[in-house]
């Protein structure tokens, strides 16, 4: 591990709680979907470590579900999360076509869910309640900050549609909080020498310094889970700079993490998703790009392993793939039938 990786980890206690927290998310989402009648089971499947996507597919199979929904846990689709998930889900259906022919597992995707109204609900209540924090005096000097993944500018113009959503999901979620409240938005996590999306969160704090702002209130827009990027970047580094910039309070939203509304929503619309037709995972990765878009897009080198390159590009919920997975039983008009719901 390079040093400045193993020196963000130690600042948070020695790892990333991420793993943790997405395995609480899987239990969480079976239950919630239990206690709907459905029986269903949810596997974790991640990216750069245990539980690797790998895995999660062979549990897949040893399970031999009917029906499969692919969830990933990254609210708006890029081709570097969303879009790699999928694509290495797609080489491992391909590698076993006899198991997961579509005759005998018949699977959907969920590409995005950004503008579904129980996700933003969620997320709007968890800013009201920092803004509630406030007193009248300090509500007079307040912006709210949306800090988003960053992605490379190469990728957007290849048609990513990852800052379209972006800006669309900020939106809905600021009309959602219904107050008369500036915000902004901003991205971090950059990493290498190439562009990536501006402004930059650690500009933007620099900049509303300058202003004289004196409470800011950051949201973690595309983050899930605390991780890395939440507990050591946003916490410590973004929160040292504000105050070194003169914002004197300087409030985070935490991230979703079990929240009861975000889960139900996920149960919602892996339900949802099997009343629909099926979207297979080739036709997922197609539909979500923008324009005469190329689906091979600049690589930037990443280690496996618990690293803060990995979480970077892996984002949202760090170095999860597929998410997860679950079988359950439904009541159609024609009886009784399995389906197995994978979440990223």
């Amino acid at each position: 591990r390079a040093p400045k990786s193993r020196a963000a980890y130690e600042s948070i206690g020695g790892g990333s709680p991420i793993v943790r927290i997405t395995n609480q998310q899987a239990d969480t989402l079976e239950k919630e979907l239990h206690a709907r009648g459905y029986e269903a089971k949810v596997f974790v499947g991640m990216r750069y470590w245990h539980p690797f996507t790998e895995e999660a597919v062979d549990e897949i199979k040893e399970y031999e579900p009917t029906r499969l929904v692919i969830l990933p846990l990254y609210p708006q689709y890029s081709i570097s999360t969303s879009g790699s998930s999928l694509r290495v889900l797609d080489k491992l259906f391909k590698k076993d076509k006899v198991a997961f022919n579509p005759l005998k597992i018949d699977h959907t995707v969920i590409p995005d869910w950004y503008h579904r109204p129980g996700y933003v609900q969620a997320q709007a209540k968890l800013i009201q309640n920092q803004l509630n924090t406030l007193d009248a005096e300090q509500k007079k000097s307040v912006k709210v900050m949306f800090s988003a993944h960053g992605v490379p500018e190469s990728y957007i113009e290849a048609g990513d549609p990852y800052q379209k959503q972006i800006k669309e999901c900020c939106q809905l979620i600021m009309d959602a909080v219904g107050k008369d409240v500036e915000w902004v938005l901003c991205y971090q996590s950059r990493v290498g020498p190439v562009q990536w999306l501006r402004p930059y969160t650690d500009e933007m704090l620099e900049q509303l310094g300058e202003q004289g702002l004196q409470n800011l209130v950051v949201v973690p827009i595309s983050f899930v889970s605390e991780h890395i990027e939440t507990l050591e970047e946003i916490d410590i580094e973004y929160r040292e700079l504000a105050h070194e910039c003169g914002i004197k309070n300087f409030l985070r939203v935490p991230a979703l993490d079990c929240d009861p509304d975000f889960i139900k929503d996920l149960a919602d619309m892996s339900i949802e998703s099997l009343m629909k037709p099926s979207v297979r995972v080739g036709e997922a990765m197609n539909l979500s790009l923008l324009g005469e878009a190329e689906t091979d897009m600049p690589e930037v080198p990443v280690s496996f392993g618990f690293n803060a390159t990995a979480e970077t590009l892996n984002g949202r919920i760090a170095m999860v793939v597929l998410g997860l997975l679950g079988a359950t039983q439904y009541i159609s008009g024609s009886g009784m039938v399995n389906f197995t719901n994978l979440f990223h």
